[in-house]
């Protein structure tokens, strides 16, 4: 299902707006926000909570019980493809069957940087990046580890 660019920019900036929730407590992670979207309606808002709990993928895909497979995530911060102390973002979206994922900017974190887009590609999942990339990014850019 095609989400025309104007709908696209609205539902990162609920993303965007999202990740503002997540301070302070996420610190030392990234404040990231994940809204989902099916049928051009956001239904499920996440956000990265304290270190150990949920990222934002996963806060959203907790209130979201049904079928993953006509929803589209919009995610400011690429999904980790890598297990820390929560499990791989990336891997839930794909055991979840998610349709198509929106990402505002690559995560710099050299265990990441590309692996997450790229492991979400890999399962068949279509994958934009740079939406809103400009706002994330001057957002985002002193929580990212480079």
């Amino acid at each position: 299902m095609t989400i025309n660019p104007e709908r696209q920019q609205f539902f990162m900036s609920r993303a965007l707006a999202a990740s503002k929730l997540a301070l302070p407590h996420c610190l030392p992670n990234p404040p990231v926000g994940c809204v989902l979207v099916k049928n051009d309606q956001i239904v499920a808002t996440g956000y990265t909570r304290q270190p150990g709990a949920n990222h934002a993928e996963a806060d959203a895909l907790a209130q979201y019980p049904d079928s993953l497979a006509l929803v589209s995530a919009f995610v400011t911060l690429e999904p980790c493809s890598f297990i820390g102390r929560t499990p791989s973002c990336a891997k839930a979206l794909v055991a979840g069957n998610i349709n198509t994922v929106y990402i505002a900017i690559t995560d710099p974190d050299p265990r990441n940087n590309g692996l997450g887009s790229q492991l979400l590609r890999d399962a068949g999942i279509t994958v934009y990046e740079g939406l809103l990339s400009l706002q994330v990014e001057t957002f985002l850019a002193p929580y990212l580890s480079r």
